[in-house]
């Protein structure tokens, strides 16, 4: 036909559909724009807006949208898809609903879907409290949407317990289709168990969240989203641990069309943590240059800022830091509060407390706040600047005094005012300060007379200012006929640990009873054990008295008697022997056995006078030693 007639609008118009149903969109929109004359914008919107969505051009598709003269409901449900990726959820919200409201057909369902999204992206993106729309969840991808909705919302055992039905749905739905395989059906799950793991990770079980993760990258799924999510949620997991891993990692989140896939605050945070696993890997460069694009992409952000920061402390140039941070600060009053407390830990980190404590006293909306009045107490308690710490407390309770009273409608005397005035005079009272803290304690006691332990607090102040005041004051205190104190004593007394325990009832029953009748304490006598009497011990013969006695001091003692070896002590030079003295082997060899052969009738008739062979010493028992030693000392040293 167009060969026939190139300008025939019907033809042309059935040509660029043709190219849409099969994929060529860019070939379609090329004849739409040559042929700009013949196809007028109302005739081929649709198609060409189309063609604009599927090859990523947004916001010319929305400007083909809002140019068409009609408004058709096929136009609509385009329109909602274009905004939904352009991230203008009120208005995407707006129009399905309009759509669902005044359509009637097949694609019901779908709509529906769509708009449980919309409430999905709202809720995690733009942290808005979804409303209930009365969607019958039917169907998984129902579930899965309310479950996204939830996890924004931060209620992840709902959002769990959503997910695991979405996902029985999703395996009823598809195993009903022969032509289904079990591979497709675990594919589809991807999603769904991508998100189970999310939600694991944020309950701290990393661990079970880093296997599922790992699954489904096995799986190998075409979907290059949430290939980048998964890839980039096990790099958080990792940290500055498993490098390696995180480098392997990184390159999923750099597949072709994730940019299209991923909404623009999931694209920041896999650009925030490239940067970090620079800088963790030693990359100053790239870590610089990452952190450099960040910041000119949102300019206000204060992570590339703090990215940067951290990379010149690790090259120890803080004080660079500080002064990239000072100058943030000043060009973005709104973040000054979070870039001067990380100026401040830098600071602290230099050991320049001081410096420190400056820093933080310049950030006004937090002067008061009981977090910041404590640490900067303990900082300055540190330096030993008393006086500092004091006037951190003064201006504390005096900002409540002036300002809480008109801008939160509560009184002056609220719990915080009254803590911050006890902690100011606990930390005066132990540095000395008794009469500044007597002041305070007064003006507790003033708001709550009824407050006993505030009136001991100030008795005992007194006590070592003004004793006399001190007794006037303790008049106030409560009776100890009106303290009803309810502690069960019997509990107390048996518990564990405790150290005094009541003895048991039968006990304490038999000494009253040997009380009552007379008979008093008795002391129990000891029993005395009987002393071992030695093994030769005879009845009949007196014990030697002298016998506690050394043997020298004895009476009897007439010294040590001469051995009968010591003639036979060898004289002269070393290893020769005396006369007599050779062993001869030979002989104790012939020698005739001395313990009998057991079975014979000399074993039998000498069995009463011969001691067991167990407890003989071999006769040939010296001399075979000797062979084993000589043997050895032949040897000399081997390579065993």
């Amino acid at each position: 036909v167009l060969q026939a007639s190139k300008e025939d609008a019907t033809a042309l118009q059935c040509k660029v559909v043709c190219l849409i149903q099969s994929g060529a969109f860019k070939e379609a929109l090329g004849v739409i724009n040559a042929h700009a004359k013949v196809l007028p914008s109302d005739v081929i919107a649709f198609e060409k807006a189309y063609c604009e969505y599927r090859l990523n051009r947004i916001e010319n598709a929305l400007r083909t949208i809002q140019s068409a003269g009609q408004q058709t409901d096929k136009l609509k449900e385009l329109y909602g898809q274009v905004l939904y990726r352009l991230e203008r959820y009120d208005d995407c919200l707006a129009t399905y609903r309009d759509l669902i409201r005044n359509s009637q057909d097949e694609y019901e369902e779908e709509r529906k879907t769509n708009l449980s999204a919309v409430v999905a992206a709202q809720s995690t993106w733009e942290r808005v409290v979804p409303e209930d729309l009365g969607l019958r969840e039917a169907t998984y991808e129902l579930c899965y949407n309310s479950a996204c909705a939830l996890i924004g919302q931060g209620k992840l055992n709902e959002a769990m317990k959503k997910l695991q039905k979405a996902e029985g749905l999703c395996r009823q739905s598809l195993s009903e289709d022969s032509d289904v395989t079990e591979e497709d059906i675990e594919a589809e799950l991807a999603i769904i168990h991508g998100q189970m793991a999310y939600i694991m990770q944020l309950q701290g079980r990393t661990e079970d969240a880093l296997q599922l993760y790992n699954q489904i990258i096995k799986l190998k799924p075409t979907d290059v989203g949430l290939l980048a999510v998964i890839a980039n949620n096990i790099i958080t997991i990792n940290k500055d641990q498993n490098v390696f891993d995180s480098k392997k990692k990184v390159k999923l989140t750099n597949a072709e069309g994730v940019e299209h896939k991923l909404s623009k605050k999931q694209l920041q945070a896999i650009e925030f943590n490239k940067a970090l696993l620079a800088m963790y890997t030693n990359q100053a460069e790239q870590c610089r240059k990452l952190a450099a694009s960040l910041q000119s992409q949102s300019p206000e952000h204060l992570l590339p800022v703090l990215i940067q920061a951290a990379q010149l402390c690790r090259e120890k140039q803080h004080a660079r830091a500080v002064s990239l941070l000072q100058d943030f600060a000043e060009q973005h009053p709104a973040s000054a509060a979070e870039i001067k407390l990380t100026m401040a830990q830098l600071k602290i980190a230099q050991g320049s407390v001081t410096k420190a404590c400056i820093i933080l006293r310049s950030i006004e909306e937090l002067q008061h706040k009981p977090g910041m009045v404590s640490a900067l107490v303990t900082m300055y308690s540190h330096e030993e600047d008393i006086d500092s710490a004091i006037e951190v407390f003064t201006q504390a309770i005096q900002w409540y005094q002036q300002h809480q009273a008109s801008e939160r409608g509560a009184s002056p005397e609220s719990p915080v005012h009254l803590s911050l005035i006890r902690e100011a005079a606990n930390f005066k009272l132990k540095h000395g300060r008794k009469e500044a803290a007597i002041s305070d304690l007064e003006e507790l006691w003033k708001q709550n007379p009824k407050d006993a332990h505030t009136l001991a607090q100030l008795i005992s102040a007194y006590s070592l200012v003004d004793p006399e005041k001190a007794k006037v004051l303790s008049k106030h205190l409560p009776s100890s006929d009106t303290l009803s104190l309810k502690v069960d004593v019997d509990a107390l007394e048996n518990s564990h640990g405790a150290t005094y325990v009541r003895k048991k009832a039968g006990k304490l029953a038999g000494d009253s009873q040997q009380k009552e009748h007379g008979q008093g304490d008795v002391k129990k006598k000891k029993k005395k054990k009987k002393g071992k009497l030695p093994k030769n011990y005879d009845p009949k013969v007196t014990p030697d008295p002298e016998r506690w006695l050394p043997m020298r001091e004895r009476s009897y003692y007439r010294g040590r008697k001469k051995g009968k070896k010591k003639d036979q002590v060898g004289k002269g030079t070393q290893g020769s022997t005396t006369a007599g003295s050779e062993l001869d082997a030979s002989r104790a060899a012939s020698s005739p056995p001395t313990s009998p052969r057991p079975g014979s009738a000399a074993a039998i008739s000498a069995a009463s006078n011969v001691i067991p062979p167990r407890h003989q010493k071999p006769a040939g028992a010296p001399a075979t030693k000797k062979k084993q030693q000589q043997k050895k000392k032949k040897g000399g040293k081997s390579g065993w």
